[in-house]
């Protein structure tokens, strides 16, 4: 049966997510079956997908845009398929249906779930992006995002036009490790264990309207809020967030957390403006 993550939930009321299933691995060496040769590999993300959103912002600040296309759905869940209910990523109709998605432009797939069945016809787990894709094999390589992230910041270094980038140094990854280990847990997927929670105990494990995360905004950590300003600045990141579709997706796609689909006017936050970071510079 077709599932999304609002169907994560365990019989205790908790959002529990599953694993990434295709799991292969691109190489430079040129003898692998997904060697890294340039104009093979297409991602697809959507920008208000923050698993996604990190394989995009890799792809852009180590300069392998030429190398890598990557096309964006829409932000709002729609049905993927008449013979059932699902509701998922969907390609628009045509590139002027909604600014930053366009239709799916090499199997001319409606939707995400259509790539996993051209993948896969034995696949029956969630349809999620982001979706590494072989152009040549025509399957998915990767749909594990913290896989795609490695394969970019080492794999295409012969045609990266940012290669002496190095975002997991080896003098660095162990600590690296660690540090992603709690920042996922707490952070990055607690607001979703937060938001999709159907009872008070899961929820009260500790974004702010719709996953009810409200203790304290970013804004009100300071060095948080100053790093992130700092992040958002690096060159070729800012044009990987797309706050509209991240609020059209949230808001519109969880009828069970906002069952009438309105979507707040705010917060106005210039994340380009000036912030306080050099005072850690050596």
């Amino acid at each position: 049966m077709a599932r999304s993550a609002l169907d994560e939930t365990s019989l205790s009321g908790a959002f529990v997510r599953t694993a990434s299933v295709f799991r292969n691995f691109i190489s430079r060496d040129p003898n692998s079956q997904f060697p890294a040769e340039p104009g093979r590999y297409h991602l697809y993300i959507s920008y208000a997908c923050p698993w996604a959103s990190r394989c995009l912002a890799y792809l852009k600040i180590k300069g392998l845009e030429k190398a890598i296309s990557f096309t964006s759905v829409k932000p709002i869940w729609e049905r993927t398929k008449e013979s059932d209910e699902h509701m998922g990523w969907v390609f628009p109709a045509s590139d002027t249906e909604l600014a930053g998605a366009e239709p799916d432009p090499l199997n001319g797939a409606k939707s995400i779930r259509e790539l996993y069945e051209l993948a896969s016809t034995n696949y029956t787990g969630k349809y999620t992006v982001p979706v590494l894709w072989d152009k040549r094999l025509k399957t998915i390589v990767s749909n594990e995002s913290a896989e795609i992230i490695r394969m970019f910041n080492t794999e295409f270094n012969d045609i990266a036009e940012n290669a002496a980038l190095d975002l997991y140094p080896p003098h660095l990854q162990s600590q690296i490790d660690q540090t992603n280990e709690w920042i996922y847990n707490k952070i990055n997927n607690g607001v979703y264990k937060c938001g999709f929670a159907r009872k008070q105990e899961p929820y009260d494990e500790v974004y702010a309207v719709h996953f009810k995360c409200n203790k304290k905004l970013l804004r009100e950590y300071p060095n948080l809020f100053n790093y992130t300003k700092e992040i958002f600045q690096v060159p070729g990141m800012s044009s990987t967030v797309n706050i509209d579709h991240i609020k059209r997706h949230y808001y519109g796609s969880h009828p069970s957390i906002n069952p009438f689909g309105i979507i707040p006017s705010g917060p106005d936050i210039d994340f380009s403006s000036p912030h306080d970071r050099d005072r850690f510079s050596i």
